[in-house]
């Protein structure tokens, strides 16, 4: 195991009726920017509960913070911090929306340069100052909730990118199930899909003799692909909404990833899926993941075979055969939610997608990545023509 430190401040509200406790959570007399998305959470009762919790502050509105949100939007919200002296934030909403705030809570007070800047130098570790925030989930997906990472995007230039850093973790979150009642399949199926690929981005790497993160993270791989389809099939059972909530937090809080080597690659690729062709963030994880794993084979065989034998059941046949029949159970797992897995299941124009990602990664001077650094620019362009 290698050596880690490991803090989270995230203070989490868990279970039924926690909402109304968020007024014990945010400091007296405090101005607050409510800030939330397309305007679901005011016909599912989400909105007038954050509401009435709130009914003793000073609230000021922000909506239409979009899906993989936008820089454009975001700096309209910074503007609105400083120009009536905001001193905290309520992100109400999924991971999108606790992003969103993520970069406005850093991006408020950093006046000294262009706050793009925290995103293209990956300032987050440098920040000096951020307004304080909290959240309400209503879409468990993406571990935003209780994680210090944030991805935005500028819809001028159709980048998509990521920051994180200590002063950027919610001081609380409030998480009740009863929200994934009114979710949609879809965003269901993205939720399960997202948080598996999470758990897998941190423990298919290679072995480092750390048997608790291992199955710590088959746990949780093992609880999805129980609860994934009762879910999706009645959303209104609270037990199964608690679990797959809880699975989604615990996927990306940090736990998992202490001391063992993780790899982002599947992440970065398909970050450039969704700012080229607006595909959900999880589906590009469902697209690109299983060929990653396939060009890497050898790098992650170990492990595969793990994976396939602990969550899986494989046992019989080669050590070769088991571990691509690993590959294979997740991509049969994907497809039983509902989750399409390759980019010409979303867009017909998909030809010359390699060569635009592997340019803007050379730029970027991504050239190595994975947890050997090895995922080179050729590789790159190998996995994602695989996943045309």
């Amino acid at each position: 195991m290698k050596n880690f430190e490991f803090r989270n401040p995230t203070k989490l509200l868990f279970g039924e009726g926690q909402i109304a406790n968020i007024k014990n959570e945010i400091p007296s007399g405090s101005k607050i920017l409510m800030a939330f998305g397309g305007g679901s959470i005011k016909k599912n009762g989400i909105y007038q509960q954050v509401m009435d919790a709130l009914s003793d502050y000073e609230v000021i509105e922000f909506g239409g913070i979009e899906p993989n949100p936008h820089y454009e939007t975001l700096m309209k919200a910074v503007e609105i911090i400083r120009e009536k002296g905001v001193n905290f934030i309520m992100a109400v909403g999924g991971g999108s929306v606790i992003d969103g705030v993520k970069f406005i809570s850093a991006a408020a007070p950093f006046t000294q340069d262009d706050p793009w800047k925290i995103l293209t130098d990956r300032l987050g570790k440098e920040l000096k100052e951020a307004i304080p925030f909290g959240t309400v989930l209503t879409l468990p997906a993406t571990g935003s909730e209780m994680n210090s990472g944030a991805v935005v995007t500028k819809a001028a230039t159709q980048e998509k990118l990521s920051f994180g850093g200590p002063l950027v973790f919610p001081k609380f979150s409030v998480l009740d199930p009863n929200v994934v009642a009114s979710l949609p399949e879809r965003q269901i199926a993205n939720g399960v899909t997202d948080a598996f690929t999470h758990v897998l981005e941190q423990y298919l790497t290679y072995p480092a003799d750390a048997p608790l993160q291992d199955r710590f993270a088959e746990g949780i791989l093992q609880t999805l692909i129980e609860i994934g389809p009762d879910i999706i099939k009645d959303p209104s059972n609270y037990q199964a909404a608690a679990n797959f909530m809880w699975c989604c937090t615990m996927a990306l809080n940090g736990l998992i990833q202490q001391g063992v080597p993780t790899d982002w690659a599947t992440h970065m690729i398909g970050h450039e899926l969704t700012a080229l062709y607006n595909i959900d963030h999880a589906r590009t994880l469902a697209i690109i993941g299983p060929n990653l794993y396939r060009v890497m084979f050898e790098n992650k065989k170990d492990k595969l075979l793990q994976y396939g034998q602990r969550v899986w059941g494989i046992k019989e046949g080669s050590e070769e055969d088991r571990a691509q029949e690993a590959i294979n159970k997740t991509v049969e797992f994907f497809h039983s939610l509902g989750i399409q897995t390759k980019v010409s299941d979303y867009t017909e124009d998909y030809q010359g997608t390699s060569d635009i990602i592997v340019k803007r990664f050379e730029e970027r001077g991504w050239k190595g990545l994975g947890e050997r650094a090895d995922v080179t620019l050729d590789k790159v362009k190998e996995i994602v023509e695989m996943s045309y």
